[in-house]
């Protein structure tokens, strides 16, 4: 790339990288997204948190991946939940749902920033409760938060015989049809890291079926495989045609930072099956090539991104992404990105660096019914700005 469109940005090394003081106060606490409860503090509280930086800082835990980085959130985390469940006892729903949440986000911080399928330690550990309490919790709510299994129809032998999903159905319709939003989840968020974007979607009347991708929680596609999530879409979509409550002909696929992949892949792979998907903060192209790699480390994302990208797509160390990552997955050097598609909105910020604008931009250049939105001014995802945006396309597509 002669010039990337983050500019000078594309070299700095952000000043929350190198130790989790850093992190804490010139990220975290510093733009006060702990206490927005904003990514990644979906659901929680700042006063949980406090302490447990504290105890990091103080014991100088250096990153997130290591053990004794995951530790430290545990007792908080289950003593929330304890909490929660007196409240439960005591029939105050509303305490029990919001310290039960509580609780699944400092989980959630627990086993940040990665966990695959075949991972164990304390991350998965951590996850394992994580959706224990997020389940107990979703129960009580007024759209209340299911858990389904999805049978893998198309999988290959190797791979896993169940897709878990959490489903979530709106209020007010009698029998009739849900249009249905399929959440692919992220690289770090997973399917019961979206409360508050489902609460959202549950106001508009629309359903949400919350799915993993290949290479992170519970899915069981093989990540190292560039056509598993062909199959793992094959899947989830007829099991979705199946179902009563939904409507066959109104399902729209929104991908979410690493999930806006499969759901830019999704729009031309399935584009018969689908009305539209939305690829916000996708990267499609170019944050798989070698010289973006060299400096994503060093941007927006809290913890170094490379380690996760590189197991998340199945690859045994980060030389191995930066050699085949790009050559591999692309959606462009595959040929996929020169099919039909459905209706595909692309957007982002334009600051992006972890996914670049251009990634976005490639695709929308390429055909008509792939609309762009770049969101100046904004990071990764483009939010907040982004989101109403997306909820208007949505609007507009479904209503």
């Amino acid at each position: 790339m002669d010039e990337w469109i983050l500019g000078e940005k594309f070299n700095i090394v952000y000043p929350h990288h190198g130790s989790i003081q850093s992190l804490w106060e010139k990220k975290f606490r510093r733009t006060l997204k702990c206490e927005k409860s904003i990514y990644p503090f979906h659901d929680g509280a700042y006063e949980d948190f406090l302490p447990i930086f504290d105890s990091l800082i103080q014991r100088g835990v250096k990153d997130c991946y290591s053990e004794s980085y995951t530790e430290a959130f545990l007792s908080t985390a289950e003593n929330l939940s304890s909490e929660a469940e007196l409240a439960e006892e005591r029939g105050d729903s509303e305490t029990a749902v919001r310290l039960g949440l509580r609780s699944a986000c400092v989980f959630r911080i627990c086993r940040f920033p990665h966990l695959g399928p075949q991972d164990g330690g304390l991350k998965r550990y951590a996850f394992e409760r994580q959706k224990e309490i997020y389940l107990r919790t979703g129960a009580l709510m007024k759209c209340p938060i299911d858990a389904k299994f999805v049978p893998f129809s198309h999988r290959l032998d190797h791979e896993g015989l169940e897709i878990p999903v959490l489903q979530r159905l709106p209020l007010g319709r009698g029998n009739k049809p849900h249009p249905v939003i399929l959440i692919m989840t992220g690289l770090d968020g997973y399917r019961t890291d979206n409360t508050a974007l489902t609460d959202r979607l549950m106001q508009k009347g629309w359903a949400v079926v919350l799915c993993e991708i290949p290479g992170t929680a519970d899915c069981p596609a093989d990540p190292k495989d560039a056509s598993s999530p062909d199959r793992l879409w094959s899947s989830v979509i007829e099991w979705i045609k199946e179902q009563a409550c939904f409507d066959p002909d109104r399902i729209v696929a929104w991908g979410l930072s690493a999930g806006g992949f499969y759901a830019a892949r999704i729009a031309f792979t399935h584009a018969g099956q689908l009305l539209g998907a939305v690829a916000q903060g996708a990267g499609t192209h170019y944050f798989l090539s070698p010289e973006w790699l060299s400096r994503a480390d060093g941007h927006e994302y809290p913890c170094g991104v490379t380690e996760a990208l590189a197991l998340k797509y199945g690859f045994d160390s980060v030389e191995e992404l930066v050699s085949q990552g790009q050559k591999k997955f692309s959606v462009v050097l595959s040929g996929i990105s020169k099919l039909p598609s459905c209706r595909l909105l692309l957007i982002n910020g334009e600051d992006d660096g972890l996914c670049p604008i251009e990634d976005s931009m490639e695709l929308a250049d390429q055909a008509s019914g792939r609309e762009l939105i770049i969101v100046k001014n904004r990071m990764h995802m483009g939010n907040p700005d982004a989101q109403p945006q997306v909820i208007k396309w949505l609007t507009e597509l479904l209503d």
